[in-house]
């Protein structure tokens, strides 16, 4: 904080912060549209409105600045399962949470589900690591949780490998396939009401699996 005047005044946001958010945010939307191979620093550079001396001084490289676009979606991506996924908490209202959290992010962010998913279509190279020592670890993790879920009763047994890779198609389609759910619905685009039917609709399919308590007694 600084003085002015006698007053207190709020001290100047961090600079390389702002920039880089600017950047990323930018660079999320240009790569997502056009992939590595057909994006271009100026692309990004205008997408931004900063000059290409800036981008570069953050990212001294295209693939740099690609590898950080990635790496900060999948930081977020992941987060979710960690705030509402817990073996103390109750599995309805837990994957109901999390349903919500990745059916906002695809709302919300539609170009990062996008770009993973171009990434993955191309081979997943640039993520390989991520991949193999992030991923498969974070799904191990719940597993466990699924586990003793089903050992306190409260879901039926099912592989949480599978039952996630389904979870993660049915949320990130409606980021993915918009323009396709869009056209059949006789709409431009989702409303923000679409992607509430459609996460009440995943909860039905997904409820199927948890064990009230009239059916444990």
């Amino acid at each position: 904080m600084m003085r002015k005047n006698g007053n207190i005044e709020p001290s100047v946001g961090n600079p390389r912060k702002q920039n880089t958010t600017q950047i990323l945010d930018a660079a999320e939307k240009v790569f997502a549209v056009h992939g590595l191979s057909g994006t271009r620093i100026d692309d990004i550079a205008k997408a931004c409105a900063l000059p290409k001396a800036n981008v570069l001084y953050y990212f001294n490289t295209k693939e740099t600045l690609y590898q950080a676009t990635l790496e900060r979606f999948l930081a977020d991506w992941l987060g979710d399962a960690n705030i509402h996924l817990s073996v103390n908490m109750n599995p309805r209202e837990g994957l109901q949470s999390y349903i919500q959290a990745k059916m906002l992010f695809s709302r919300q962010r539609p170009e990062a589900s996008r770009l993973f998913m171009h990434e993955l279509l191309a081979g997943g190279e640039q993520i390989q690591s991520f991949l193999r020592e992030t991923l498969k670890p974070h799904v191990e993790d719940l597993a466990v949780i699924f586990a003793a879920w089903h050992k306190k009763g409260l879901i039926k047994k099912i592989d949480p490998f599978h039952f996630m890779f389904m979870l993660w198609a049915m949320t990130q389609s409606y980021a993915d396939m918009q323009v396709q759910f869009a056209a059949v619905l006789g709409q431009k685009r989702l409303t923000k009401r679409d992607f509430e039917i459609g996460t009440e609709t995943i909860m039905q399919l997904v409820a199927s699996i948890c064990i009230d308590v009239e059916e444990r007694s």
